[in-house]
């Protein structure tokens, strides 16, 4: 199955380089155009969902005879440029950017994942995480022990990723179809997940029986696509059409759409894809985010208000929820912190001088805006305290009078194991505090959090149709020992030693 590798960034049945708040989850693109090379498509695609992954990025490509993939360490646009977009030909693609949850950041762990045999070969992208890898690992060591080639898919390039077990998985028996496979071992799967997979005819998608990570479908004129969010489908013309349902597998080839219900369904949406995750002008469950977020930011005024001169966002993630509590409290909204909208990922560290200097490369502040004025600012969340504790200093410094601090989500105080990498529950600044002792901790005249059902409330969902884990602490899937989660699970245990 393997190829000889190109050199030229392509990749023909084989891979190669394509020469922290918490943080997000990963974004996963689809498309079906006949007619059409659509690697440029599936770019626009994964640049709308830049914000849910910015370690690596890949495409795959099939035109009906041949699936190439082309991935890479970096952001969307450093990965792709006009030679290898236009190497990516064919009318069905793949597509990913990628933030790790499990498996480290690597090339070798950049998506989609190649796998495949003499019968066809799969490309498949993940968002999510699942919860049962190490049991996983064991069906693959079985299925290994009986002769199966689990050799087909990433694991014998080193990936170390809950997606490598899957991909092993559904190609590890010649005598079955894509489709066939992938019905035996979605079942088999615990946890949160949203693929798009594709072999060389057809297109996949796949959601979690719970539908924890979003996924939608969308609608071209001659095609289809299926992405992590709505907005990703405004970027190519797309129509919604309607989300992959909860326990639902969609196949799209030259015959149409067809859809599998594989489990019945338990709904249990991400609340923090409200919150935080989904770009504001995304739409889940029939609501748009940014709503859902000034929402959030009126109700937050109603219960916990306070006599001020200004509301503040720390931008850009609190702004919805900061015009929410300046339309409800009468309080004037303003800008009193400017971002560097450039500032990302930095590997040069400050020296000791650089540090004295005291040098602000995200966020600075208002000065003239601020100075003698009575605070609110408002956030989407406190994780480990640390932006905040900052934040409180500088406006403090810049001559504010009072700060007070208004946060659009409940305390923190359980991780997310279902695809958001937060901090551990012992580096959680809520966990065994009360709301008094850190306001004390970051410095701020008052902290308010919003409470939990008015947060819910918000969505327009069901509380019972939503996963609150990491402020309620219940998990709607049952975890596993401690011992059998974590992020660097399989690097201790990959590759396989079989065969």
């Amino acid at each position: 199955m393997a190829g000889v590798p190109r050199g030229d960034g392509r990749l023909s049945h084989d891979v190669l380089p394509g020469e922290r708040g918490p943080q997000d989850a990963c974004g996963v693109f689809g498309l079906w155009v006949p007619g059409e090379d659509v690697a440029k498509l599936a770019y626009f695609g994964l640049y709308a969902l830049q914000h849910r992954g910015q370690e690596s990025a890949g495409i795959a490509t099939s035109d009906g005879h041949r699936l190439l993939v082309y991935k890479d360490m970096g952001l969307v646009s450093q990965v792709f440029d006009e030679g290898s977009l236009a190497s990516l030909t064919g009318h069905i693609a793949v597509g990913h950017c990628r933030y790790s949850t499990t498996g480290g950041s690597t090339w070798e762990n950049a998506q989609p994942t190649l796998g495949g045999h003499s019968g066809f070969t799969v490309a498949l992208a993940h968002n999510g995480n699942l919860i049962n890898s190490a049991e996983l690992r064991e069906v693959v060591m079985d299925r290994a022990a009986q002769g199966f080639d689990v050799h087909a898919g990433e694991l014998r390039r080193g990936n170390t990723t809950d997606t490598a077990l899957v991909t092993a998985l559904l190609v590890d028996d010649p005598s079955k179809s894509i489709e066939e496979r992938a019905l035996e071992v979605l079942p088999l799967l615990r946890g949160a997940f949203s693929f798009v997979f594709m072999d060389e005819h057809t297109l996949y998608a796949a959601r979690d029986p719970q539908g924890i990570r979003p996924l939608v479908l969308g609608r071209l004129e001659r095609g289809w696509v299926v992405a992590s969010e709505t907005a990703a489908l405004d970027i190519v013309g797309a129509a919604y059409v309607r989300e992959v349902e909860p326990g639902e597998m969609v196949a799209i080839d030259e015959n149409g759409l067809r859809s599998r219900h594989w489990a019945a369904a338990e709904p249990k949406g991400c609340i923090f894809e409200y919150v935080y995750l989904a770009r504001p002008d995304t739409t889940i469950s029939g609501r748009v985010v940014h709503e859902a977020r000034v929402e959030m930011g009126r109700t937050l005024a109603r219960e916990h208000p306070v006599a001020a001169d200004l509301v503040i966002p720390t931008p850009e993630s609190g702004t919805p929820a900061a015009i929410g509590y300046a339309q409800e409290s009468g309080i004037p909204y303003g800008q009193g912190l400017v971002k560097n909208a450039y500032v990302g990922r930095t590997f040069i560290q400050p020296n000791q001088t650089i540090r004295q200097l005291g040098i602000r490369l995200k966020l600075n502040p208002l000065a003239r805006s601020i100075r003698g004025k009575r605070l609110v600012v408002v956030d989407d969340t406190i994780v480990r305290g640390n932006t905040q504790r900052a934040q409180v200093r500088m406006l403090r410094e810049a001559g504010a009078a009072e700060v007070h601090v208004r946060i659009s989500s409940p305390p923190v105080r359980w991780p997310c194991f279902y695809g958001i990498d937060f901090a551990t529950r012992a580096e959680l600044i809520a966990t065994g505090l009360e709301v008094d002792d850190v306001c004390r901790s970051i410095g701020a005249d008052t902290l308010g959090y919003i409470s939990e059902q008015g947060m819910i409330t918000a969505t327009h969902q069901r509380r019972d149709q939503l996963c609150t884990a990491c402020f309620s602490g219940v998990y709607p899937v049952e975890l596993p020992a401690d011992d059998r989660l974590g992020k660097g699970l399989l690097e201790m245990q990959l590759p396989l030693d079989v065969g």
